[in-house]
């Protein structure tokens, strides 16, 4: 439904994957359903940490989604949280579960207990939270669904009757894939490259109701529809059904694991789900959804996408959404200490060392069928300093179409502007700061204070949240033994053992120091003092030589101030270390 307009990104986004679908996207729900909401649906299984590739299943759709409002529609995203999906394996290293929780295997996700310790009532209920906090920060807006309480309050009674009804039909579509699979034989593919593709495909299906690719075939015939054994003690969906009546819908099943026997009435029985590769199409027509990407599982021949766009026309009477395939989201330099939560990290833990904007960029730069890495390790400086810059770019008009409208999703919604830090230092600068300092704030706002003398920072709220999210960075990703320890007293040894010329550069650098305390004047100063050492002017452009002489005046710095050849930009690790600390240790 067109509503009043708002601003849209921009006025030309040719190359902007974002406006291109929604463009799709409004022209097929005008198509399909006029003047109703456009729908828009993402899919995750609370099965474990939902983790940042899980994020591109809800960002893909959200930025869609968003920019759909900017142009005054009415939009749905649904996120259904598949927390009715069967508990299939215990995931490593989270903590407050061990290996009792195997045998909870097969149960809904809802009914597996949580991690001990935890303030939600249920497996599902604990990983939901931890994505919906972040979902808040990010800015998405959505509808959950949850599919336990759908199944159990018996929402789709009809489209599993309909679907029990056609089984038949059903089991002929998923058998010419059957033949397919057969047929094409094994892959042909270099032992490296399988190795590559089924990492990605396992880390797509974690998180999705792809994950289990149970199609409902069985000795006893097809049945689209599985039970959750009603044993008192067991609840598992190891179950076989044995017998269907389409006329008084009896349903029979037995539990494989325990030996359970039932006969219910599926017309009035609620404690089951339609096998996935139905359950998926059948929420497409029920939901009329328009638009619902999905992980590289989902492109081969056979898989849930492929299948389920015959399934939702010949079955449920439905159309396909359009469905872009997303591809891996990678971390570069995961810090074991964090990685310990059992695989990749989740969305919080890449909010606690970069901001939202930041964050929501990197999905929206990328066209979905691009890969590209999350930072960890000191990537995320260089990031840091691609944002500032793109920002520059932004102030002085040179920015590319394409480049503004990622940096407009990236830093507000239809419905508001994301949280900024009011002065923007370079996140590299204050990860320096703050390594040295400690995180001291009295210590830590006169360091940033002395960085631009004619604008001195007045308040640490000037450089929050950016501060505190280089300071987790520092702390939670920067092994201690890398962390930067400033001496306490001179290394007199390797003082006395300098050689003439690295003391007269040691005397030219300390005779200029209060005359360049800045961030700009060290730089030039610590850049220089080699440059005059060699008969040169201080703005001279470097020779391979001279460059050879400052990176070993650099050294000598280096070991002089932290005991180490290297650290810290030097000019900030001189401001954080004070001037008259500086004299100290540098023997003067």
């Amino acid at each position: 439904m067109r509503k009043k307009d708002v601003p849209t990104v921009a006025q030309s986004t040719e190359t902007d994957w974002v406006s291109r679908f929604a463009d799709d996207v409004i022209a097929e729900s005008e198509r399909r359903a006029p003047g109703k909401p456009v729908v828009v649906a993402s899919g995750i299984s609370p099965s474990g940490p939902i983790h940042l590739g899980n994020l591109r299943e809800v960002m893909t759709p959200h930025l869609v989604a968003d920019e759909i409002r900017r142009r005054g529609y009415e939009v749905r995203h649904l996120i259904s949280w598949d927390d009715y999906d069967r508990y299939r394996k215990v995931p490593a290293g989270v903590p407050g579960v061990d290996t009792t929780w195997a045998e909870h295997i097969g149960k809904p996700l809802t009914s597996v207990p949580a991690p001990a310790g935890s303030a939600y009532p249920n497996w599902a209920e604990h990983f939901k939270a931890q994505l919906i906090e972040s979902l808040v920060e990010l800015g998405v807006e959505y509808d959950g669904i949850s599919q336990t309480e759908k199944y159990l309050a018996g929402t789709y009674r009809e489209q599993i009757l309909h679907a029990m009804r056609h089984r038949g039909e059903i089991d002929a579509i998923l058998g010419r894939y059957r033949t397919k699979d057969k047929a094409a034989g094994p892959q042909k593919k270099a032992p490296q490259q399988q190795k590559k593709v089924d990492e990605a495909e396992l880390e797509a299906a974690e998180g999705s109701g792809a994950a289990d690719e149970d199609d409902g075939a069985g000795s006893a015939g097809y049945f689209p529809y599985k039970p959750y054994c009603g044993n008192e003690g067991c609840g598992k969906d190891l179950t076989t059904v044995t017998a269907y009546d389409d006329e008084t819908t009896e349903l029979t099943y037995v539990c494989q694991d325990c030996g359970f026997e039932e006969t219910v009435r599926l017309s009035e029985f609620n404690r089951g789900k339609l096998v996935w590769k139905v359950d998926w199409p059948m929420r497409w027509a029920y939901e009329g959804v328009i638009f619902e990407p999905s992980g590289v599982d989902h492109s081969s021949p056979g898989s849930s996408f492929v299948v389920g766009g015959q399934i939702v026309r010949e079955i449920f009477d439905g159309v396909q959404p359009i469905g872009p395939m997303y591809a891996f989201v990678g971390i570069s330099g995961m810090a074991k200490m964090s990685s310990s939560k059992g695989g990749v990290p989740i969305p919080a833990d890449a909010l606690r060392i970069m901001e939202a904007p930041l964050l929501r960029w990197l999905y929206a730069r990328r066209r979905p069928n691009q890969s590209f890495k999350i930072a960890f390790d000191q990537e995320i400086q260089r990031l840091y300093d691609e944002w500032d810059a793109l920002e520059r770019k932004i102030a002085d008009g040179s920015v590319q179409a394409a480049d503004a409208a990622a940096y407009s999703r990236a830093t507000r919604t239809a419905a508001r502007e994301l949280p900024r830090t009011p002065r923007a230092l370079p996140y590299r600068t204050l990860a320096s700061v703050v390594d040295i300092t400690a995180g001291a704030e009295e210590q830590t706002l006169r360091i940033l204070g002395d960085l631009d003398p004619a604008d001195p920072l007045t308040s640490l709220d000037e450089v929050r949240p950016r501060l505190d999210r280089a300071e987790n960075w520092i702390t939670s990703q920067v092994p201690a033994e890398a962390r930067t320890v400033v001496r306490a007293e001179p290394d007199r040894e390797l003082l006395d053992s300098l050689d003439e010329q690295t003391r007269e550069a040691l005397r030219l650098l300390l005779a200029d120091l209060d005359a360049h305390w800045s961030l700009d004047g060290l730089t030039t100063l610590v850049y220089g003092v080699p440059k005059v050492l060699a008969g040169l002017a201080p703005d001279a452009k470097p020779t391979p030589e001279l460059k050879a002489a400052q990176r070993s005046f650099f050294a000598v710095l280096y070991r002089l101030l932290v005991s180490r050849d290297t650290g810290p930009r030097l000019p900030t690790l001189l401001l954080a270390v004070g001037a008259d600390r500086v004299r100290t240790l540098l023997g003067g």
